[in-house]
């Protein structure tokens, strides 16, 4: 892959000017080969497997950081769904496995290790429910632990008893880690069409098809379409959509090449690049802002979808163009606590999470970072994870939830989670009940669409 003079420069300028950065280079390892006779065998041969992987990993992406003097934001490290090849032991020795996570984490230096995950979308191993009763404690427990559970596929449907267990999960998660704002929640995600090569967190994983070890990358880059935004002025939608095109042709081109150059010091295979809009809370790295420099007056108008939907469609095709290795999610993510114009929408009454859902069918991911009064009952949460799974299915795209009961927090209140995770005001979520719903359990059968053999 040869790049010109003018891209260089191009890059450079992005980088500079524009907030573009790598959001994360995320390294993938297998532990299917990890198990032992006993818990104690299988926490040294995991801890010795990732530190002789991931020992050199920050030293090589700040490597490639200055070669070529674009940042990269996070360093992270996704393993196998800890429920496949750990599927034997109970709650209490899952949770002494994932602190052995955490301590590897640590001594690498990796901002994140995800990966203790399930996936139930059509039923229950005995060990995936061991695992998943085990997460509240995980979350407490460890701080650079991500959990992410697939409730849904467009294959198998909708498991609502999983969706019901998650719902309770969320709550106790929020309880247990309530003395830092049930911050817990912010590293647990509910799935629907979980991808297996997703870089960012919290619903990492490294899968099964995947190679024993794999590079994958996760760019960024709004403020680089908002500046290319405000430079095109009047144009017409097609012309606009074609501006969008091109600049993040730029910005993959640039994020595989980073990837490209991790995966070479590291000696191993390249594997994809997510060339998701990720935004900050920094100012003028928002999609919120993106959108409202399309024309929409703010996140919320009559519009925004449409203008949600343009652009991440804008992306996947300028990706597909750029690139022969996009993978995990690949668009438009609208995170409220991560995006400072989304925040200013909720604070001002003009986006509703109804109209975050309705945004969600569009996008690159779901109801993300998304906080709500701590009293809220676990079934309007299932109601919840239920929609979203709905629109996934029907759809055959990704979707997820990851939402923030906070304890002691009611509509109105804010709350600060700091860093990369920002601010989220809490949001208002309608009373009406349906507990008749969801506690009718079982599983939503797999649409039409699934039948495409």
């Amino acid at each position: 892959m040869s790049y010109e003079f003018d891209e260089i420069v191009e890059t450079i300028k992005m980088t500079e000017l524009e907030n573009f950065d790598i959001r994360t280079v995320t390294l993938g390892i297998n532990l299917r080969d990890c198990i032992g006779s006993d818990i104690k065998t299988t926490k040294n041969k995991v801890y010795e497997k990732i530190l002789k992987y991931g020992r050199h990993h920050v030293q090589y992406a700040s490597e490639i950081e200055k070669t070529y003097g674009i940042s990269i934001a996070n360093k992270r490290i996704a393993v196998t769904p800890v429920s496949i090849p750990f599927d034997c032991f109970g709650s209490d020795e899952l949770v002494e496995l994932a602190v052995t996570l955490d301590k590897a984490a640590g001594e690498i230096g990796v901002d994140y290790i995800a990966g203790y995950s399930a996936l139930v979308q059509k039923g229950f191993s005995t060990g995936e429910l061991e695992l998943i009763k085990s997460i509240p404690e995980v979350m407490k427990a460890t701080k650079r632990v991500c959990s992410s559970v697939n409730v849904a596929s467009t294959k198998a449907g909708i498991n609502i008893d999983a969706v019901n267990m998650m719902s309770e999960i969320i709550k106790k998660t929020a309880e247990v880690t309530k003395d830092d704002n049930s911050v817990g929640c912010a590293k647990l995600v509910t799935y629907c069409n979980i991808p297996e090569d997703n870089p960012f967190v919290a619903g990492a994983f490294h899968g099964v098809s995947e190679p024993e070890v794999t590079l994958n990358v996760g760019i960024s880059g709004p403020g680089v379409v908002l500046d290319a935004i405000k430079e095109a002025g009047n144009v017409d939608l097609q012309k606009l959509a074609e501006v969008i095109k091109r600049t993040v042709f730029k910005t993959t081109r640039a994020g595989e090449l980073i990837g490209r150059k991790v995966a070479e010091k590291h000696g191993i295979p390249f594997g994809i690049v997510d060339i998701s809009l990720a935004p900050t809370p920094a100012q003028g790295d928002s999609i919120a802002d993106v959108l409202k420099a399309m024309g929409v007056e703010d996140v919320g108008a009559p519009g925004t979808t449409a203008a949600l939907a343009m652009l991440n469609d804008a992306v996947k095709k300028a990706g597909l163009m750029a690139s022969s290795s996009v993978g995990g999610m690949s668009g438009a993510f609208i995170p409220v606590s991560e995006d400072q114009g989304m925040i200013s929408a909720v604070k001002s009454g003009n986006l509703t999470i109804e109209k975050l859902e309705a945004m969600t069918a569009v996008c690159s991911v779901g109801l993300d970072m998304i906080a709500v009064a701590g009293d809220i009952p676990a079934a309007s949460i299932a109601g919840i994870i239920a929609d979203e799974c709905a629109i996934g299915i029907i759809n055959d795209k990704t979707t997820a939830v990851r939402i923030i009961p906070v304890y002691g927090k009611t509509v109105g209140d804010s709350v600060n989670f700091g860093g990369l995770l920002g601010e989220a005001p809490v949001m208002k979520v309608s009373r009406l009940k349906s507990d008749n719903f969801v506690n009718r359990g079982g599983r939503i059968p797999a649409p039409m669409r699934s039948l495409t053999n």
